[in-house]
């Protein structure tokens, strides 16, 4: 009896750390008291000395960090692999793959790892971009350099391989025609739509230091290609493959000192025209900030570079295949079709940029990317073949250096006034339409014409 009235006024006593209140608070602390009770020597018996001083924390806190890196990785690959409306092109991929051995059907097979290549190819852009955003400026300019091309440049590797030199000069020639005359284009011509009633205005002196450099690539190229062609070489056939390789050596130097012209030196060289402009653009469109982290970054542009790898294998081998069952040159599948594929990021980048009226964004895109190809590219491509000694030189053929040549004086001309405008667009546009169908009915000449 005595435990049991010991127990009664246990129960009717309130509790030293609860006020008075309600019946129902009482209650629920009672309740909460039981819970706490039963449930704490299974806290003490499964983690011991842990749960004596953290209580149950870790579980909760190992739980939430495991749900959330989770969470990071759906995000990342939704940001990535998803959110881009060009990313439906996504399985043409795979499809092109499944093709090639079940089909053998070599056209098929070129034109869905074209398609497959196309996403892939801005999905690597995008992602050099959200790197710049860690890696500052002068790092991020020499990673747009590197794979800003990096699609052209796994197809030339891969065609070099295989000893497909002609495929790897006109598909870099293709590259630099693409963006000098229809990514430009079509970028003056949308800019001049959208603001018609004005010419819009870029930076002339960025503009002149990209075409000096054109011109340098155009001399380079040029003079390998006279050398043989008029029969005044020491050695036939090595002396131009001599001096290829001496004048790409050149090239690289100088594009090298241009980076650091841009991007160190002269760092506000692109961004002196609109300078008073740029303090309301700052709150607007400035304001911008990585959608990824550093190292899903990384992993992403290995993944990319990867995916561009194998089906730029798929796409190098039906080449030939393609144009024998299409009855299309191969000059005008590796001038015109292949740098569409590889021009795609430029292309829609440079546009959208134009219709904001940011042309020296534009320039840096279709003109920069011109640059990068002539200067680093090419001579990349004949220092890669000299490595897997494969004979790779700057002998463009007569057709392909004087197309080359006209063209970068038709933009220099283009670009001397500062000022673009919808009409200067069509005739880009139109002038690539010429060069088009001049390679549609180009015979390539054998190794041995002259």
């Amino acid at each position: 009896m005595s435990k049991i009235n010991d127990k009664a006024h246990k129960m009717l006593t309130p509790h030293p750390q609860v006020e008075m209140g309600s019946i129902d608070d009482r209650q629920d602390c009672d309740s909460e008291e039981e819970i706490l009770v039963i449930s704490s020597p299974v806290i003490r018996k499964s983690h011991g000395s842990e749960a004596s001083s953290n209580g149950p924390f870790p579980i909760f806190s190992h739980t939430w960090i495991s749900k959330r890196s989770r969470n990071r990785v759906f995000t990342s690959i939704y940001i990535v692999l998803i959110k881009a409306k060009i990313n439906l092109l996504l399985p043409c991929g795979p499809l092109a793959i499944l093709l090639h051995y079940l089909t053998g059907k070599h056209g098929w097979v070129f034109f869905f790892s074209s398609l497959g290549i196309t996403p892939l190819a801005e999905r690597l852009g995008y992602a050099t971009e959200q790197l710049a955003f860690y890696t500052g400026p002068t790092v991020g300019g020499l990673l747009n350099a590197t794979f800003g091309n990096a699609t052209e440049m796994i197809i030339s590797i891969y065609a070099l391989k295989q000893g497909m030199i002609r495929v790897v000069q006109q598909s870099l020639l293709g590259s630099i025609l693409s963006n000098m005359l229809l990514v430009l284009g079509c970028a003056f011509l949308s800019g001049g739509l959208v603001f018609c009633n004005k010419d819009q205005v870029f930076n002339k002196a960025a503009a002149v230091v990209n075409s000096g450099l054109l011109l340098m690539a155009v001399m380079g190229i040029l003079f390998p290609a006279v050398l043989h062609f008029t029969h005044t070489e020491v050695h036939f056939g090595k002396s131009e493959l001599a001096l290829s390789r001496f004048s790409s050596c050149i090239m690289l130097f100088a594009y090298v000192s241009y980076l650091y012209f841009q991007l160190k030196s002269h760092q506000n060289l692109p961004n002196s025209v609109n300078e008073e402009d740029d303090g309301h653009e700052e709150d607007s469109d400035d304001e911008e900030v990585p959608e990824i982290t550093q190292w899903e970054t990384m992993c992403w542009l290995a993944i990319l570079t990867l995916w561009i790898s194998v089906l730029s294998g798929y796409l190098v081998d039906a080449i030939q295949g393609a144009s024998e069952s299409l009855n299309v040159p191969v000059a005008f599948i590796s001038v015109i079709l292949l740098p569409i594929v590889g021009n795609a990021a430029e292309h829609a980048s440079a546009i959208m940029f134009a219709m904001k009226d940011k042309l020296d964004i534009t320039l840096g895109v279709a003109i920069g990317s011109s640059t990068q190809i002539s200067m680093f590219v090419i001579p990349f491509c004949v220092v890669v073949g000299w490595c897997m000694g494969k004979p790779m030189d700057l002998n463009f053929q007569l057709f392909e250096t004087a197309t080359l040549f006209i063209t970068v004086l038709v933009v220099a001309f283009m670009l001397q006034e500062g000022t673009a405008n919808y009409f200067k667009g069509l005739m880009l546009i139109l002038c690539y339409l010429i060069v088009a169908a001049s390679f549609f009915v180009h015979v390539d000449p054998t190794s041995n014409d002259d």
